[in-house]
């Protein structure tokens, strides 16, 4: 479990916006939010059980297949939280291979880009969420 308590904090949020996705969303919101839980759980078990550079090696490879799975349920489902959320994992795919291209050691622009892609993809499921249940309550209104 990672010390830093602005991990654990963004650790919290994802499980409250993803379990938010799981309850009120549609089919892509729930897609999404299983899909983000398991890029998180995966990214920390195996981050943890590997060294740290194919640990981070892992992680880039997670970004990229969860990225491609974002674009599979944007063509499927059209949603612009879905293709918002795409983009950002590949921004966080993009950070990474930046970082190991260069060889450049992890510092603290990293971790602020890295916690901001996090909270944006946090937000893209909430929002979506947002949306998809209100357009359910509207539709069961009228």
């Amino acid at each position: 479990m990672p010390a830093s308590p602005i991990v654990q904090t963004l650790l919290i949020l994802v499980v409250l916006g993803c379990a938010f996705g799981l309850w009120k969303g549609g089919p892509p919101e729930r897609i999404g939010a299983l899909v983000i839980l398991i890029n998180a759980a995966l990214a920390l078990t195996l981050g943890n059980l590997v060294e740290d550079d194919l640990g981070y090696l892992v992680g880039l490879i997670l970004d990229g297949i969860t990225a491609l799975g974002f674009l599979a349920m944007t063509l499927l489902y059209g949603r612009l939280w879905l293709g918002a959320a795409m983009l950002i994992y590949a921004a966080q795919f993009g950070l990474r291979s930046f970082y190991l291209v260069t060889g450049r050691e992890r510092d603290l622009l990293h971790a602020m880009i890295n916690n901001i892609n996090f909270m944006a993809i946090i937000l893209c499921i909430v929002v979506g969420t947002a949306f998809a249940w209100r357009r359910r309550v509207v539709a069961s209104r009228s």
